[in-house]
């Protein structure tokens, strides 16, 4: 099949039922084929076949995106299944559900941050990973998710608040590096708890730990048409969802 005529292959790394799964969808909408990536295979075979009843071709990878080589081993099986990678969708969650809550700020030592910063280090290596074959075609995109914090101080957050910004400037700077090569970077800001997600269903099951959380959510279709319009438009380098003001 021609160079053009081949559907456009996005890998969305950190799936989950929230805003991954949104993301998939959107793009398989947009004629995308979709590899879905996550630590665990547990769930995979309801999410792709919720995107092949929606009509959009998908396959799924397990991979933990701290785990260098068995990410690395993902991407080169995805570009070499369908001769390359269009979009790369990053969004590992940097919180792990069954981990106690983050330091505060004011009791975040190095060691903290280093794990934190173990969250945001892999998107380098998938960039430097995929980037060239897009550059060598002249096309393609990125796009990272990561939370208010990058821009809004949370010090609850501590160490995750660091890998945050970490992320949010070294996906705008990217942005910047890329002009003119007809590669994008584009970054999402995200204030505010996911529907449909883990994180979401934790809390949501749990109100007399975590109160009612009511209306102060994210739709993740909001968001997914968010990043597809960063990668379409190319007009800015960042889109802002937040609840929390």
């Amino acid at each position: 099949m021609p160079a053009a005529q081949q559907p456009k292959i996005a890998v969305v790394l950190g799936v989950g039922p929230g805003l991954g799964m949104s993301v998939a969808h959107r793009f398989g909408r947009e004629g995308y084929t979709v590899a879905v990536v996550s630590r665990s295979d547990t769930r995979h075979a309801d999410y792709v076949a919720s995107l092949a009843a929606a009509g959009v071709e998908a396959v799924s990878y397990v991979a933990d995106v701290r785990d260098t080589k068995q990410l690395g081993s993902v991407l080169d099986t995805v570009a070499e299944r369908y001769g390359r990678i269009d979009l790369v969708y990053y969004g590992p969650g940097a919180l792990d559900l069954d981990e106690s809550r983050p330091k505060s700020i004011t009791e975040t030592d190095s060691a903290n941050v280093q794990e934190a910063m173990s969250w945001m280090y892999p998107a380098v290596d998938v960039v430097g990973r995929v980037l060239p074959g897009m550059v060598e075609r002249g096309g393609g995109a990125f796009v990272f998710a990561g939370g208010l914090s990058a821009v809004v101080p949370m010090p609850t957050l501590g160490a995750l608040a660091v890998s945050s910004a970490a992320l949010r400037n070294y996906a705008l700077t990217l942005n910047a590096g890329l002009a003119g090569t007809g590669v994008y970077a584009g970054n999402l800001v995200i204030g505010g708890l996911i529907e449909r997600g883990d994180i979401h269903q934790l809390i949501t099951s749990n109100p007399g730990q975590f109160g009612n959380v009511g209306d102060r959510t994210l739709d993740p279709d909001e968001i997914a048409d968010g990043a597809w319009e960063l990668v379409a438009r190319r007009d800015r380098a960042e889109d802002t969802f937040s609840v929390l003001g």
